[in-house]
């Protein structure tokens, strides 16, 4: 008897606390961020980079045409332009000319952005490996996610052709990537009628 009371009020307690939520309109539909921008542990700008730089997005996400995920690039990936480029233009320009009239070479300028990348790779300020700084990985904080009971494959979409956009909206015009879209089973199916392609359960849930 006693057991069968502390069910009662442990379920009484989860649907109060369901209907608070509800009237307090913390409630989102599984997977229904939409609008969701975290701010992440380095400013990195998709406007710049892809928008003004045009890097595709495979340079970056190239897990997207090899595997289900699309991942995010290794740091590694990042120096490969960065080694070079340490700040914004103007603040480079502004360095060298203020070097040509105090005489002196021009200091290594670099952004406060940027640092955080080198000290992730246990880099010293001549971006070399520094043994008192050990490699750490960045904390970046994921934007699109679906339940665990969705099973979403990026290889079939980029092989098919379809655009990054199409899901994740205009990215190249994001300085900080948000959920477009609100990746509901409503909005998927709708894509895949759109498309000809398979609207079964197993699709997506198997």
């Amino acid at each position: 008897m006693l057991g069968r009371n502390l069910r009662l009020i442990a379920a009484m307690a989860v649907l109060m606390g369901g209907a608070a939520a509800l009237f307090s309109g913390q409630v989102r539909g599984l997977g229904n961020h939409a609008g969701f921008a975290p701010a992440q542990p380095i400013a990195f700008s998709h406007r710049l980079h892809a928008g003004e730089m045009q890097v595709a997005c495979l340079y970056c996400h190239v897990g997207a045409e090899t595997s289900r995920h699309a991942g995010i690039p290794e740091a590694s990936v990042c120096m490969n332009c960065h080694k070079v480029v340490t700040a914004p233009l103007d603040r480079v320009l502004e360095e060298k000319a203020a070097a040509a009239k105090a005489g002196r070479e021009p200091r290594p300028v670099v952004s406060a952005e940027l640092s955080k990348l080198h000290r992730a790779l246990g880099l010293n300020e001549k971006l070399e490996p520094d043994p008192s700084l050990p490699p750490r990985p960045i904390e970046w904080i994921r934007v699109h996610h679906l339940p665990d009971f969705v099973y979403f494959d990026h290889r079939p979409h980029v092989l098919r052709g379809i655009a990054c956009e199409s899901c994740h909206g205009p990215v190249q015009s994001m300085e900080r990537v948000r959920q477009e879209s609100d990746l509901s089973m409503g909005w998927c199916v709708n894509c895949h009628r759109a498309a000809g392609a398979p609207t079964d359960c197993a699709t997506c849930h198997f």
